[in-house]
């Protein structure tokens, strides 16, 4: 979920507070800003489940799984053990703020019981059932996305999460080949299942491209007489900032690629 939106949220032992149980990890992405001191060996930052399939019928799967993400050394400040820190190699040894976004909690039978809740088991027998719960910090999400990607610019939105997927940015609004092509890229997007975001506003080009910038979308195309005049537009990556010239028809179908995989 969280690789989705582009962020890299580290599950770190936490302190389960009033909600009880004994065992809880929150999920923090690393920023200046962030709220909570943390402490991590540094290889925990190249843990990526990506497209693995996982079997979450297979107890020992997933328990392999869960034990690959918990293993290295990652705390907030107060759970923090310096000995097991001090035990890491000290090129490895982090520390850093994080903004907690998630937190996950084993509760074990420690809310069924109280309230009567079991289950039965195949050989009959009637047991407490076992508890966790999982939730996700949905309105601090938008802030540490922004905390997590932006330049002196403005926002870098990944393309998992953006407002919009691509803008278009006319150069010459009025002109009549460029007013055409615009339209003509709006509506093909459109067709892909993609929204654009239409700069039509009569400005020159260095405030648009200021605009776009701040907003932070993650893909530009480019307007204007000069390439449609030979026949191509220009594609830009906020991330990036390289730019790459094809015709519009190639535009669209670059555009529709990416996201076909997000």
């Amino acid at each position: 979920t969280y690789e989705r939106m582009g962020l890299t949220a580290i599950p770190m032992r936490a302190a389960s507070g009033p909600i009880g149980g004994d065992n809880t990890h929150g999920f923090l992405v690393l920023a200046a800003t962030g709220e909570s001191e943390v402490f991590f060996d540094s290889a925990v930052t190249d843990l990526k489940l990506g497209n693995r399939e996982v079997d979450y019928d297979d107890r020992a799967a997933v328990a392999a799984v869960c034990q690959e993400f918990t293993t290295l050394y990652a705390r907030t400040d107060e759970t923090h053990d310096q000995a097991l820190f001090d035990a890491i190699p000290e090129e490895r040894r982090k520390v850093a703020r994080g903004i907690e976004v998630g937190q996950i909690f084993y509760f074990g039978t420690k809310y069924s019981e109280s309230m009567g809740a079991t289950v039965v088991t195949p050989d009959g027998t009637k047991v407490p059932v076992e508890m966790g719960s999982h939730g996700i910090g949905v309105s601090r999400l938008l802030g540490a996305i922004i905390e997590a990607s932006h330049d002196d610019k403005g926002i870098i939105w990944p393309e998992g999460v953006t407002p919009f997927p691509v803008g278009i940015v006319n150069l010459k609004q009025g002109d009549a080949a460029a007013d055409a092509a615009c339209e003509g890229l709006y509506k093909a997007l459109a067709l892909c299942g993609l929204e654009a975001l239409y700069d039509d506003r009569d400005e020159r080009a260095g405030a648009k491209f200021a605009t776009m910038d701040l907003i932070g979308l993650p893909w530009r195309i480019t307007v204007g007489p000069r390439g449609l005049a030979n026949g191509v537009v220009e594609v830009t990556s906020r991330r990036s900032g390289l730019s790459e010239e094809m015709t519009p028809a190639d535009a669209v179908a670059k555009i529709a690629a990416i996201y076909e995989t997000v």
